[in-house]
C-alpha cells in the first residue's frame, strides 16, 4: 500500500499580510515542520542553471568526481553509498552521491575546474545569494511567528556572518540488485536552523511526523510547481523548546533519476541557543541548556561521524 499524499501548508512570501503569513507559519512548524514557500523570488531560469550544471558534475566518470572527494571540512564530493544517514538502519549505504559547498566564500570550498565546468562556481555563488536572501525573509517571519520581534534573530546576532552549507543531490534511476531497498536517503532530521529544498519535481521524499509512533507512518510530500520545501531542523526545535518540530525525513528509490539541492541555513558559530522567552514558562520550563551553535553543531557532526 503506497504512504498516503500530505497536503503541506502554502507560505506565501509575496504576501503584505505578515501577521497572518506568521500565523500560518507558526502552525506549519507545530504541526508538520514542513511547509511550501511560493512567490519567494528565485526564479525558473536560476533554478534551471543550478541543476544543469550539477547534472553536469554528476554526469562525470567516478575518478573525475574523486578528485574533489569531501574532505575533513566537508566540503566536496560524496560518492554513492558513502553515507547511511539513518544509524540504525540494517541496510548500508544510501544511494544518493552529493556535493557540498560551505559558505559561498570560504577558502576551505572545492571547485570544479573553470576549463572543464566553466560556468559552476558562478551558478553556484549566484543561487546562494538568492537562497540565502529568502532564508533572512523566513527567519523574520519565524521570529513574527514565535510572538518575537521581527528583527529578533538578527538584534541577538545570529544572522552576523550566517553559516550555509548548499548541498547538491542526485539519485540514482537504475539501482544495482545488491542494493535494491536501500534508501536514496535513510531516515533523518536536519540539524540546523532550517533546510531550504529545491528538487527537479521527481518524487520520492517522505516525512515522519510521529517518529516515535510503531510502525511508523510515512507521507509522500508532492512536488507543486515553483515552490521550495522548507523544514525545521534539531537547532531551531531546541531553541523552541520543542514548540517547532524537527521532522524526520527520507527519499525512497522510485525507478527515476533525482535532483535536488538543500541549502542548510545556520546562525553564526559564537551564537548562544537557548531557549527562547516565548516558548517556556513555569510549566513549561527550558529542556535543554544554553549552548554555542557551533558546538551544537560539531557535536552533532562528531557523533554521527562516530558510528
Amino acid at each position: 500500500m503506497s504512504p498516503p499524499n500530505l497536503y503541506l501548508p502554502l507560505i506565501d512570501l509575496s504576501s503584505t499580510d505578515r501577521a497572518s503569513t506568521a500565523q500560518s507559519i507558526r502552525k506549519a512548524c507545530m504541526d508538520h515542520g514542513f511547509f511550501y514557500v511560493i512567490n519567494h523570488g528565485i526564479d525558473d531560469f536560476v533554478v534551471n542553471s543550478l541543476f544543469r550544471e550539477s547534472k553536469n558534475f554528476f554526469d562525470l566518470p567516478l575518478s573525475e568526481k574523486m578528485k574533489l572527494e569531501r574532505n575533513t571540512d566537508r566540503r566536496g564530493y560524496s560518492p554513492p553509498y558513502a553515507e547511511t544517514l539513518d544509524p540504525s538502519s540494517k541496510l548500508k549505504g544510501d544511494l544518493k552521491e552529493s556535493f557540498d559547498i560551505g559558505p559561498i566564500n570560504d577558502s576551505l570550498n572545492q571547485w570544479p575546474s573553470k576549463e572543464r565546468m566553466p560556468a559552476w562556481r558562478l551558478t553556484m555563488e549566484s543561487y546562494d545569494e538568492k537562497i540565502m536572501n529568502v532564508g533572512f525573509r523566513l527567519i523574520s517571519l519565524i521570529a513574527l511567528a514565535l510572538n518575537l520581534d521581527e528583527n529578533f534573530f538578527t538584534k541577538i546576532g545570529a544572522l552576523d556572518s550566517p553559516v550555509g552549507f548548499l548541498r547538491l543531490l542526485h539519485y540514482p534511476g537504475e539501482i544495482p540488485e545488491s542494493k535494491k531497498g536501500n534508501y536514496g536517503a535513510s531516515a533523518h532530521s536536519d540539524y540546523g536552523m532550517i533546510t531550504l529544498l529545491v528538487t527537479d519535481g521527481v518524487p520520492g521524499l517522505q516525512i515522519c511526523r510521529e517518529k516515535d509512533r510503531s510502525p511508523q507512518l510515512w507521507e509522500d510530500v508532492h512536488h507543486v510547481e515553483g515552490a521550495l520545501i522548507v523544514n525545521i531542523g534539531d537547532m531551531m526545535e531546541r531553541w523552541t523548546n520543542c514548540t517547532f518540530r524537527s521532522t524526520v525525513h527520507r527519499v525512497v528509490a522510485v525507478g527515476q533519476e533525482r535532483y535536488s539541492a538543500a541549502f542548510f541555513l545556520n546562525p553564526n558559530y559564537d551564537c548562544v541557543v537557548e531557549c527562547l522567552e516565548s516558548c517556556c514558562s513555569e510549566t513549561s520550563p527550558p529542556r535543554f541548556p544554553p549552548i554555542k551553535s557551533g558546538d551544537y553543531l560539531m557535536e552533532r557532526i562528531r557523533v554521527a561521524y562516530s558510528r
